[in-house]
């Protein structure tokens, strides 16, 4: 078990009609090109979405991170974040086996850590925060289909999600879960200083600790683009088949076709103006 006494995160399944989508304001603040400067071999790199991604094939699992603590093995854990966030449950599988971790758990967040990545974040014994990193803590939400039965229990089911989370960021903290319940629902971004001033970091990342790159900014552009697109259209209702099949058709592909990644500015602006064609049509 962890050295610090955290609670454990229970999540049953959402209704059948409901999937999670990641958050578009969280992709649009993310740079995926930050990283750590140096990692050590008992470290783990959480650089991505959470959850399996279908627009890149990449993706951070709770199978993934399973396996990364089962070769570090009988050690103290470096966990290195830079997440917009992405599938609740993921979060909760991948925040559990860190909880599990018979050793300590550092925590560091090296840039972001959203929705899903700030559940993950709060695994550690101690948590380090860049001072110009943030965390970000909201609401579960999905989209969800179906009749008004669907669409109640989907709802009585994320108020137990949300709770947990609540707790969690509460625990952490110390301040009253009525408290974390409102920073949920105000979709509160904490930066550096913020988080150690409330309690959710427990002090700074070095200033040298974090490095960008900045070939792979700019070569996540295009999917990132991609993300923020879909996830704005999840917003509005559109099944995930529907938006998949439309952003497909946006750009020159099949829905069936292996997801492509648009790294040329010129090939995605081309791309966004056939998806703004379509939907008027």
């Amino acid at each position: 078990m962890s050295l610090r006494d955290l609670p454990e995160m229970r999540a049953g399944r959402l209704p059948s009609v409901c999937a999670f989508e990641p958050d578009a304001d969280a992709l649009e603040r993310w740079n995926a090109g930050l990283q750590p400067r140096a990692a050590a071999d008992n470290t783990i790199t959480i650089l991505d979405v959470i959850g399996e991604d279908y627009w890149s094939g990449g993706g951070v699992t709770s199978k993934r991170i399973s396996a990364a603590l089962r070769a570090i093995g009988d050690q103290d854990v470096v966990v290195e974040i830079n997440s917009p966030g992405g599938d609740f449950f993921e979060g909760v599988a991948i925040y559990n086996a860190l909880r599990a971790h018979p050793h300590k758990v550092t925590v560091r967040v090296i840039g972001l850590a959203a929705s899903a990545a700030s559940v993950i974040a709060m695994a550690g014994d101690e948590v380090e925060i860049g001072k110009a990193g943030f965390l970000m803590v909201h609401n579960a939400w999905v989209v969800a289909l179906g009749n008004r039965h669907d669409l109640t229990e989907a709802s009585e089911t994320l108020e137990t999600f949300d709770d947990a989370m609540a707790a969690l960021y509460s625990d952490r903290s110390g301040v009253k879960k009525s408290k974390a319940a409102e920073w949920m629902d105000n979709e509160t971004y904490f930066n550096g200083q913020q988080a150690v001033d409330v309690g959710l970091a427990d002090g700074f990342l070095p200033a040298d600790a974090v490095t960008e790159d900045t070939t792979k900014a700019e070569a996540m552009q295009g999917v990132n683009a991609t993300r923020r697109i879909d996830a704005r259209l999840a917003k509005t209702g559109m099944p995930r088949s529907e938006r998949r099949a439309l952003l497909a058709d946006a750009k020159g592909g099949t829905q069936d076709a292996a997801p492509t990644v648009m790294h040329d500015a010129d090939e995605l602006k081309a791309s966004l103006e056939r998806l703004r064609t379509t939907l008027k049509s």
